[in-house]
């Protein structure tokens, strides 16, 4: 981590805001530098204030998180990377103990802690004093239609917390810390649709905002409604992989006809498990491997069985997913990219257009797009009573989604918060309205 200057402030106002997330974390403390807003995010690695939530547990060496983690999993050492924790706190796997390898276990609930404990200390090293106060964000529910599980759940985050120093813990909800941003900027009641599409799931929830209502630290009763799907921004990278990328490698080829008998479809599962990012290691499998060898008979064009080979022997899985994801990325800016493969096979390129993206994306769209109207049903609102909608999450940048979700709300106004940051910085917010003036 750089070397960062601490804050000159009394040890007594040192609190902090944290989003632990699902795919990402971040963290806020006050800054009294900040005339503005008076807290500030900061820097969880090296350029970045966002960080993976996710934690390698390496056979030999100490753990390792966030993109490090990531990047220690992708490179094939020996260990096991955990993500998605906070999925666990709702389950009967927080009290339990997990293998990470090399034969040691470690409990659930442990592994959480560790994260939040790393996050303390890089806001602790960057503050210049303890921080023993935190405003947590949580979702509506962390678990649906079980409030004693969900009641759970934040216990158990709560015990991760307490096990790691802080002492003075409060929670707020996500939606309301994402629509914190907006409402700063109003001077009127307004009902607001937030969308909140990560890499995992694509999250609702319709929210009363306004001046009056800022004042108040209570916020609950102003959540109408919340619904999301599992599906967002990792599914589409998945489409976009076997639309257009892994049809060069043999996915939907079929095998040569033999004595007059039909073709048959080259087998598809290492397809999927190559699109799928956490199944892609399993491909490296020696048995594998082998298998994959010994399928050359499968393949009407020898290329296609030499170009998967490439990708398993050399272990260049997580570089086409890479590449699927920057696709993704170009053609929502500019609707036509060139996918280079050439890291494969000299002077391999595939062309994806929008309408190749959008035919293999339509069906993800149209799911989220419904759990939008869904969470308007559930408010027992109109569509035409939504003010606002407000885009937040990795995902929302994806220009054919946003528009989707738009049309279906059309009287709204569409208002963009910061994709990475606006729940840690909406928890900011509140977290200088808690603690600020105790």
């Amino acid at each position: 981590m750089p070397t960062i200057a601490p804050l000159s402030q009394p040890a007594a106002t040192v609190y902090c805001a944290i989003d632990f997330g699902t795919s990402n974390s971040a963290v806020a403390i006050p800054d009294p530098l900040d005339a503005a807003h008076g807290m500030r995010l900061i820097e969880l690695e090296p350029g970045h204030t966002t960080m993976p939530t996710a934690v390698f547990y390496a056979v030999e060496g100490p753990e390792q998180f966030g993109r490090a983690a990531v990047a220690a999993y992708v490179d094939g050492l020996d260990g096991r990377l955990m993500r998605s924790m906070k999925s666990i706190l709702g389950s009967s796997l927080i009290a339990q103990t997990t293998d990470v390898g090399g034969g040691r276990g470690v409990k659930y609930l442990d592994i959480v802690a560790g994260y939040l404990r790393l996050l303390k200390r890089r806001a602790e090293a960057q503050a210049g004093a303890a921080v023993t106060r935190a405003v947590l964000g949580r979702p509506v529910f962390f678990v649906d239609d079980d409030a004693a599980r969900d009641a759970q759940a934040q216990a158990a985050l709560e015990a991760a917390a307490r096990q790691v120093g802080f002492a003075d813990i409060h929670f707020q909800y996500e939606p309301i810390a994402a629509a914190f941003d907006h409402e700063r900027s109003i001077d009127h009641e307004e009902v607001v649709l937030v969308a909140d599409i990560g890499g995992g799931t694509s999250d609702f929830s319709i929210v009363r905002v306004g001046p009056a209502r800022a004042r108040r630290l209570e916020r609950k009763d102003d959540i109408l409604a919340n619904h999301g799907v599992h599906i967002a921004g990792t599914d589409f990278d998945r489409r976009v992989e076997l639309a257009a990328i892994l049809p060069e490698f043999g996915y939907g080829a079929y095998g040569p006809s033999i004595a007059g008998a039909p073709a048959r479809e080259v087998p598809s599962g290492v397809y999927f498990d190559l699109a799928t990012w956490h199944l892609i290691n399993t491909v490296y499998n020696p048995a594998r491997v082998a298998e994959l060898r010994s399928m050359r008979g499968f393949y009407a064009d020898a290329r296609q069985h030499e170009r998967l080979m490439t990708v398993v022997e050399e272990r260049l899985g997580h570089e086409l997913a890479a590449r699927a994801e920057d696709a993704k990325i170009a053609v929502a800016e500019g609707g036509h990219t060139t996918i280079d493969l050439s890291h494969v096979e000299r002077g391999l390129a595939v062309e994806l257009g929008e309408a190749q993206a959008v035919a293999a994306l339509d069906a993800d769209i149209a799911r989220i797009v419904e759990a939008a109207r869904e969470t308007e049903r559930q408010a027992g609102v109109a569509a035409e009573a939504i003010d606002a909608l407000y885009f937040t999450g990795g995902s929302t940048g994806l220009r054919l989604l946003a528009q989707r979700i738009a049309a279906a709300f059309p009287g709204a106004r569409v208002v963009r918060g910061d994709r990475f940051a606006s729940v840690a910085s909406g928890l900011a917010v509140f977290a200088q309205r808690w603690y600020g003036q105790r």
